[in-house]
């Protein structure tokens, strides 16, 4: 399943990409995680809970942020598992100033299902991915207003 997309966000790409680097941070961003635990630089062990359609579950495996090159660019791999079936995927994520102070922040990539993950079919993951990225973007807009709160 490929994933792609752009969202505009109000804040410098230095200022997002600290957001993104940061682990208590990303934690709070990224939809469905429970649980972030550092294992190396730029790798964590990862829990999340998400509602897939019809179906929910808990994923366990690993995040690692690769290709850093900063504060433009980078790849997220992600390998989680579950009862339900195991998601793989590499997301290149760029970030590109807009102006003074805003940031354009593009995702390429894909995302390899396999069990009833895969058996769901494209309609209902997509479905699925399209909400998680849309919660992901209010949740670091979100972020980003409380590091720029008086």
């Amino acid at each position: 399943m490929q994933l792609a997309g752009k969202h505009l966000i109000h804040a410098a790409p230095a200022k997002v990409w600290a957001i993104l680097m940061n682990k208590e941070t990303l934690a709070h961003i990224v939809p469905g995680i429970s649980g972030l635990e550092q294992t190396g630089d730029h790798s964590f062990k990862s829990t999340l809970d998400i509602k897939l359609g019809p179906v929910s579950g808990s994923f366990t495996g690993n995040l690692q942020l690769h290709d850093l090159q900063e504060p433009n660019a980078f790849t997220l791999k992600a390998q989680q598992n579950s009862k339900m079936g195991n998601a793989n995927a590499a997301i290149a994520i760029s970030l590109t100033p807009v102006g003074d102070n805003d940031t354009e922040v593009m995702f390429n990539g894909d995302v390899k299902l396999s069990g009833m993950l895969a058996s769901l079919g494209n309609r209902v993951m997509g479905g699925v991915s399209n909400t998680l990225t849309k919660q992901f973007f209010s949740n670091l807009e979100k972020e980003l207003e409380k590091t720029t709160a008086p």
